[in-house]
């Protein structure tokens, strides 16, 4: 059975945490664990789509339109303050560092550059919150994507091929502690709301000691440095319905984009 961290593996030093981590909590619960990389540029879709899923990163956005779903098997909960002890996250948008935004709006009219379209932090979360604002405004004039990672969207900031972009805030919180060559150079001008963070699924129904070893590995002393250099402070068992309004939200805003009058530049190329 195989265990993946694609979506959180954000420089060589977070993957071989992961790896760590994925592959101890497999040897404690007596179920080995391959841990593969699948690295982008590969389809996270052919990853996800695998029968021998044990422990395997998953976007909540795709996981609430599966059918069949897979089987839950933890979700983390980031240990920064701000992430208050819950399994969620948000998309923090970044500017360059020298750039003179100071909101979101202020980018209004420019570049913004996306991941992939199914993505729920790096796109949809994105466009769902640009349905409140004023729809006399130009939004943006370009999308740059794919940028497929947090990494290439805040590398596309950076290198100044688009002035604003969402990233995954648990992805950038770890950035900012094993890239801090990028993240000096751009700050946050807002966020969107928190929802349900990606869970680690399964192919099939996990066993009871695997998703055991994740929820108890808090009090594992053994891999507290592990768990620390991964900004985690545990796992929790996450539940279907909590992601429920992420297929919502994504339906309201496909019905939105394609009566917008920026849907040829908006839905076309980023919601299928």
């Amino acid at each position: 059975m195989i265990a993946n961290a694609r979506m959180y593996s954000v420089t060589p030093e977070a993957a071989a945490l992961w790896r760590t981590l994925l592959c101890g909590l497999g040897d404690a619960a007596g179920t080995p664990l391959t841990v593969i990389d699948h690295a982008a540029p590969a389809p996270l879709e052919e990853l996800w789509s695998r029968p021998d899923q044990a422990a395997v990163f998953m976007c909540g956005l795709p996981y609430s339109r599966a059918a069949p779903q897979p089987v839950l098997v933890a979700a983390p909960v980031p240990s920064p303050q701000e992430f208050q002890s819950r399994p969620q996250y948000w998309s923090d948008f970044v500017v360059r560092a020298d750039s003179a935004f100071g909101k979101i709006s202020d980018a209004f009219g420019r570049r913004i550059a996306f991941t992939v379209a199914g993505s729920q932090s790096g796109c949809v979360a994105a466009l769902t919150h640009f349905m409140s604002a004023d729809a006399r405004l130009p939004l943006f004039a370009e999308i740059i994507a794919p940028t497929l990672t947090p990494l290439g969207a805040l590398t596309a900031v950076v290198e100044c091929a688009a002035e604003i972009a969402p990233i995954d805030s648990y992805a950038l919180r770890l950035l900012r502690v094993y890239r801090p060559d990028l993240t000096a150079q751009v700050r946050v001008v807002g966020k969107t709301s928190p929802t349900p963070i990606p869970p680690l699924v399964a192919s099939q129904s996990s066993t009871d000691a695997l998703q055991t070893a994740f929820l108890e590995v808090h009090r594992n002393a053994a891999m507290r440095s592990v768990m620390d250099g991964l900004l985690l402070q545990r796992f929790s068992l996450p539940h279907p319905a909590d992601y429920v309004m992420l297929r919502d939200r994504y339906e309201a805003a496909i019905r939105y984009w394609r009566s917008h009058r920026l849907a040829k530049i908006i839905h076309p190329a980023f919601i299928p």
